[in-house]
């Protein structure tokens, strides 16, 4: 069995009554290794292993050839090594051809007019080239013996809704959909949709009032996900995701993750709870939907945005910048727990100060009982 799935089954195994009394696993995104030497990357590592990291969701770009090298290091260390590797946003790049990016309800590339921000390049995932350039990529990686899992981000389309957190930033009142933030619409999803349904999209405002063009979206990115998830296993590694918090409240609405239908190894929910304007309890409730959603039957580790700068959240506008305050971290993490998570994810721990630490060493350690 593999490691994640090891240190998981021993939590699943717990009957709800049963108090936990091993170490919360903790998990960390983190990136790199830029210009770092194997001596700076090594001395990282074994420093976030002594503060309680079991595992990193990686970040290093497309080269085997660094993951190979950062995951040796890691391994070292004593931990997990997962490659974490954007999926259906690859930005412009020269092997994937125009023609392959999603469109929207007004006809607009994501290639040249993506929504939000410029890096929102998405690809369509109704695309066989698509999923052949995303197959090639992830299984080339997770062939190396370094790497113990490939974990998806960007598995899904554009936020069609955005966090109510974020209008403000984009000046933006997303309180329904808009045909400019509503993908994919190019020629081939409309054909294969009305010869799956009958359904023959002419009018955008009315497509977009129907549950079956949805479901038939929701549909594309889980066959998408499944897929890679048979060649990832097939090279004997775990894959997991980063998904939006829910699956129902949030995740299927805002970007078609019907995430609870995957047959991912583990589930990284990002319970950003600032994004939606909500306190650390909301992260609890979160993880009570993930995990029931899931039939308790897949792990759920809890994803956490730190704040970087805690003395100046509340004059900080953007909220990419706010995040758990360290008197805040202990009760996300609890709620977590308590609430059927199988453990946590930090992002990042670069955002995490001394008084973060002494929090986070106080709650990883603490027995919690499960609702």
């Amino acid at each position: 069995m593999y490691k994640l799935l090891a240190v998981c089954s021993l939590f699943l195994l717990m009957s709800c009554s049963t108090k936990q009394s091993t170490k919360v696993p903790c998990f960390a995104w983190i990136g790199g290794p830029g210009e770092a030497t194997d001596t700076e990357l090594s001395e990282n590592f074994k420093d976030l292993k002594e503060k309680g990291i079991d595992g990193l969701m990686y970040n290093g770009g497309h080269d085997p050839a660094v993951y190979q090298r950062v995951g040796k290091i890691a391994k070292a260390a004593g931990l997990e090594f997962h490659t974490w590797i954007p999926t259906m946003v690859q930005g412009r790049d020269k092997n994937i051809p125009a023609e392959l990016y999603a469109v929207n309800g007004n006809g607009e590339s994501a290639y040249d007019k993506p929504a939000f921000v410029d890096h929102y390049t998405f690809l369509c995932p109704n695309k066989d080239e698509v999923y052949q350039y995303l197959s090639n990529l992830y299984v080339s990686i997770a062939k190396l013996p370094e790497v113990d899992g490939v974990h998806l981000d960007y598995i899904r389309f554009p936020d069609v809704i955005l966090a109510k957190g974020l209008w403000e930033k984009y000046d933006l009142v997303m309180d329904k959909e808009y045909p400019e933030f509503d993908y994919c619409y190019c020629d081939k999803c409309k054909a294969d949709f009305k010869v799956k349904t009958g359904i023959e999209i002419t009018d955008q405002a009315e497509a977009r009032e129907s549950q079956e063009w949805k479901q038939f979206r929701q549909d594309l990115i889980t066959k998408m996900v499944n897929r890679l998830v048979e060649d990832v296993h097939r090279q004997g590694k775990d894959i997991t995701a980063a998904v939006f918090p829910g699956p129902h409240s949030h995740a299927v609405k805002m970007v078609r993750q019907e995430w609870d239908k995957w047959n991912l190894d583990a589930f990284l929910p990002m319970n950003y709870n600032d994004f939606y304007l909500e306190g650390t309890e909301w992260v609890g409730k979160m993880c009570k939907e993930s995990t029931h959603s899931l039939n308790g039957e897949k792990p759920v580790y809890s994803g956490l945005f730190i704040c970087p700068k805690p003395d100046s959240k509340a004059k900080e506008a953007d909220p990419e910048n706010h995040g758990l305050l360290p008197e805040e971290l202990g009760d996300a993490i609890r709620e977590s727990m308590e609430n059927g998570a199988t453990g946590i994810c930090l992002f990042t721990p670069g955002r995490m100060t001394d008084e973060h630490w002494v929090e986070f060493e106080k709650a990883i350690h603490k027995e919690y009982l499960k609702k």
